[in-house]
């Protein structure tokens, strides 16, 4: 699989199939972070059965939300419930064909080999986030759920000026992930589905009572070229035979 690449407005964007057989289609998706594991992990089979070549745009929610309101050619949208509500209400979504795809947590990012710090109650995120050196999260200029609500929870427990003080700002989750990786940075916040740097690990989810939980929703612009197309990737990628895969990647799947 061709490796996601950093394009110049700073989203992500990969050609992942190369070849376009006649008669195959070529599908742009816009789609968030936290998506990346499990589509990038299924594309390639689904490729190579429909000979189609499938185009993402990967980043924040303020980066796509910028994408979309650009006019950039977009056959099939994978983003967040409370964007998506606000493309419906602009009359960009196709009716009825908005499916919800599961929900997603944030979770405590530590290098590989490193001890496992305690995250199981908010006291003691509390004195992670008091303890820790650096901590890697999305800038928040992008417009991300992730980092808003660790400022949130970093306010509510009369740390934000240290934890703002200790932040090495990301284009990503994955990119706050790999700072902890190579070691610019003790911890990272980041959706749980969204970490895939290799010397990277999840220490634990939020607890409850401080987790942010974040519906995804895939749903086709009026302005798609390939709609047919789009709709039978998105049936593809919510089949109940791949629901583990869902599970492993991170996610807790909409119930079929």
């Amino acid at each position: 699989m061709v490796p996601l690449s950093l394009y110049r407005t700073g989203l992500l964007l990969a050609a992942l199939v190369t070849a376009l057989p006649a008669g195959a289609a070529e599908v742009n998706v816009i789609a968030a972070g936290a998506v990346r594991g499990i589509v990038g992990g299924m594309i390639d089979d689904y490729a190579k059965q429909t000979g189609h070549k499938f185009n993402f745009t990967v980043g924040p929610t303020g980066m796509l939300r910028d994408a979309i309101a650009s006019g950039k050619p977009t056959d099939l949208v994978i983003v967040s419930a409370p964007l998506m509500a606000d493309l419906e209400k602009t009359g960009k979504i196709t009716p009825g064909s908005r499916i919800e795809l599961g929900r997603v947590g944030l979770g405590i990012v530590v290098r590989a080999g490193a001890p496992i710090p305690d995250v199981s109650t908010p006291d003691a995120v509390k004195t992670l986030l008091l303890k820790a050196k650096s901590i890697a999260y999305t800038d928040p200029k992008l417009g991300a759920t992730s980092s808003t609500h660790l400022l949130k929870i970093a306010e509510n427990f009369g740390i934000k000026d240290d934890v703002v003080r200790k932040g090495l700002l990301a284009t990503g989750g994955n990119d706050a992930a790999e700072k902890v990786a190579n070691g610019e940075a003790e911890i990272a916040i980041a959706p749980i589905s969204d970490v895939h740097a290799k010397d990277a690990r999840i220490a634990g989810a939020l607890p409850e009572a401080i987790q942010l939980w974040t519906v995804y929703a895939a749903a086709i612009p009026t302005s798609s070229a390939e709609p047919k197309e789009a709709r039978a990737f998105v049936t593809a990628l919510t089949a109940s035979t791949l629901r583990e895969r869902w599970v492993k990647a991170g996610w807790e799947p909409v119930a079929k």
